[in-house]
């Protein structure tokens, strides 16, 4: 079933460099297609909208903060599966989880700044894609 999926390099991606090296991997995959891509910073409404459902839990503040600390890459990916795999090429959060392979297993280094985010349902994907690409239909 052809899908599409927001994912966002955080600002550990972007200071590290790893921009290439990890669109690389979603394009190197089969069968998936990147169909917009943008590098913008996150401002609070933004950030409120996008983290809300963890507003009062220990880790949104710092969470929020670290999102707001540099530039994003936001990107839509489409394609078979797309939301399961990209989420399995990410890798678990804690990258001590995290197998080799996967951007978290071999780049990762904190679970609070973890390189990616992906969208985790279809629900969720399609609520995302509309906060940070309003005019994809």
């Amino acid at each position: 079933m052809t899908q599409r999926t927001l994912v966002l390099l955080k600002p550990d991606a972007v200071r590290r460099g790893l921009i290439g090296e990890i669109v690389g991997r979603i394009e190197r995959k089969a069968g998936w297609s990147i169909t917009a891509l943008e590098m913008r910073s996150l401002d609070q409404d933004t950030l409120e909208s996008h983290y809300g459902e963890h507003k009062g839990k220990v880790f949104y503040e710092p969470l929020v903060e670290f999102m707001a600390s540099g530039p994003i890459v936001a990107i839509v990916v489409q394609g078979e599966r797309v939301i399961e795999g990209v989420r399995q090429l990410a890798g678990p959060t804690d990258p001590i989880q995290a197998q080799g392979g996967s951007i978290r297993g071999d780049f990762g280094t904190i679970v609070r700044e973890n390189l990616i985010h992906a969208s985790d349902s279809e629900e969720s994907a399609e609520r995302e894609l509309k906060l940070f690409f309003p005019g994809i239909s």
